[in-house]
């Protein structure tokens, strides 16, 4: 259950990294300043693999001893599967889900949070079908692929920005991440955001 009136952590930029492990996929939430240059570390998150039901803890730093916030699937091993992002007293703050079947040509996403419904999409229809188009070619899926790609959220009411994440050329998975609207909490959309890439393949 949602908490009522409790206050957006706001955040308006940074930065997520991917950090490739033997047992976990680790990501370092970096906040932008305001020379777009990198900032502090905000949240350090970590994907454990092979589990039944798809969970993300974010720590507060490399510590690892303080735990801020989550997000955990409902269902098991659904690729439509509905997530809730909890915080670190595991009060629900928001959710979001992939749209299967309009993800088959176009990756689609629904986050909500209080006050907010949103929908992302691929922005280029064009690159979407050229991203699955190499998953199937022979020994191409074994490769990185090439195409950067980006996602962009909307409010389903007005059609206002609320979430933009734009994938950098850099050898590991690097995003840029803004966030026009303050009604989106921060742990919501760094949990979309991470998802985003750590979820994409599902």
């Amino acid at each position: 259950m949602t908490v009522p009136h409790q206050p957006p952590m706001t955040v308006p930029a940074f930065f997520v990294t991917q950090r490739v492990t033997m047992m976990v996929n680790r990501y370092e939430v970096i906040a932008a300043n305001p020379d777009g240059s990198a900032g502090q570390l905000l949240a350090l998150a970590e994907q454990k693999r092979m589990k039944l039901k798809e969970e993300v803890v974010f720590y507060a730093d490399e510590s690892k001893s303080r735990r801020v916030f989550s997000f955990k699937a409902r269902q098991r091993l659904d690729v439509a599967a509905e997530h809730d992002v909890f915080d670190e007293h595991g009060q629900r703050l928001g959710e979001f889900s992939k749209e299967f079947g309009a993800s088959l040509l176009r990756s689609t996403w629904n986050l909500s949070a209080p006050g907010l419904v949103a929908r992302g999409q691929e922005r280029r229809p064009v690159l979407a079908v050229l991203r699955r188009v190499w998953g199937v070619v022979p020994y191409a899926g074994n490769v990185p692929v090439p195409f950067v790609f980006h996602f962009d959220f909307v409010d389903t009411t007005t059609g206002a920005p609320v979430l933009t994440s734009e994938r950098q050329r850099s050898i590991r998975d690097r995003y840029t991440v803004t966030v026009p609207d303050p009604r989106l909490d921060f742990r919501v959309a760094a949990s979309m955001a991470v998802a985003l890439d750590a979820l994409q393949s599902r």
